[in-house]
């Protein structure tokens, strides 16, 4: 029904309106008595085959909902009844941020694929510790950028500020350093920057009461050396893990007539690389650390790929939006048929 009827209509409006009506429209109808447990009934697989413990975390399944889907952590209760087993909220900064200018957004329908240069938009990291503070179990990942104006020089201190703030409230962090569409992040990814910020979030999670996994999202368009530093980076700062991979500026192959507008690309045709990196990191590393897999996961056939590339868990997003809730269950039931 998604696919036949509620997307077409969606699909005809800016990109953006259809997020925030969508958002509203899930918070709305998850006020009716019964539509939560209507919706766990229908999305949900609930079986014991699917747990799995994963950088000291049990996930009641592997299947995610990435970062930049619930950025404010306004929805994220609701969105758990979709049958997710973990909701990461963010790009969270320090002080709020309206992100780049409108529009930007961009439907490659032809290419089931998104391109966004939003810009870690947000409302604060405080704005959304308030509403995580009503969290009634969904297992929580906290992804953390800094502000556009926060010279690199100074992030670290934006990291710490995020950290500190979400400590309490979230079940693990994500650093972004791999989003193209704040000025100059990317830059951060680079060893010697990278390996000095990571290790000071990390001093400081180790002199917690109990540490929190802390993992690193990286770009797909890091190069096989680029690669082979990010797991030397893990291993010296003993961080839990890596999320392969954020958005690229790759507009390889594309078919789209908006395939030039500038920002990141995520959906189908991220596949293939998302993968590859999965599979190099998985394989070179000899298996020394989990990795989330995303990037274009459209179908249950993706997801397998991408566990059987090397990844623990996965995260959907852009899948999400083109193929409908019912691509969690899908692949949650192609898990069990497997295992």
């Amino acid at each position: 029904m998604y696919k036949l009827l509620i997307r077409p209509i969606l699909f005809w409006f800016d990109p953006e309106k259809v997020h925030y009506f969508s958002f509203s429209f899930i918070k709305l109808i998850s006020k009716i008595p019964f539509v939560p447990a209507i919706l766990t009934s229908i999305y949900e697989v609930k079986d014991t085959g699917l747990e799995i413990e994963v950088f000291g975390l049990k996930f009641k399944n592997p299947v995610g909902l990435a970062a930049g889907f619930d950025k404010d952590a306004k929805c994220y209760q609701e969105l758990s009844n979709f049958g997710f087993g973990f909701i990461e909220i963010g790009t969270l900064t320090p002080k709020p941020q309206d992100g780049n200018p409108k529009k930007r957004l961009f439907r490659l329908k032809r290419d089931n694929a998104i391109i966004n240069r939003m810009g870690f938009n947000n409302g604060g990291v405080a704005a959304a510790v308030e509403r995580l503070k009503k969290n009634k179990g969904v297992l929580i990942g906290g992804n953390i950028g800094k502000n556009k104006l926060t010279p690199n020089e100074d992030a670290t201190s934006d990291y710490l500020i995020c950290f500190e703030t979400l400590f309490e409230y979230v079940d693990y962090f994500v650093v972004n350093v791999s989003s193209p569409n704040t000025p100059n992040l990317r830059e951060l990814q680079e060893k010697k920057p990278l390996t000095k910020l990571l290790q000071t979030l990390q001093n400081e999670n180790n002199i917690k009461p109990k540490a929190k996994p802390i993992l690193l999202k990286i770009a797909p368009d890091l190069t096989d050396e680029q690669l082979l530093d990010i797991i030397d980076i893990v291993n010296e700062t003993k961080i839990a893990g890596v999320i392969a991979t954020n958005t690229t500026i790759s507009r390889e192959g594309l078919q789209s007539e908006n395939k030039a507008e500038i920002g990141g690309l995520s959906g189908k045709p991220l596949a293939k690389r998302s993968t590859e990196v999965i599979r190099f990191l998985s394989e070179k590393s000899n298996k020394a650390f989990p990795i989330i897999g995303v990037g274009g996961i459209h179908s249950a056939k993706d997801a397998l790929e991408k566990l059987e590339a090397g990844a623990s868990l996965l995260q959907l997003y852009t899948g999400f939006i083109y193929e409908g809730p019912k691509l969690v269950s899908d692949i949650n039931k192609a898990i069990l048929k497997k295992s």
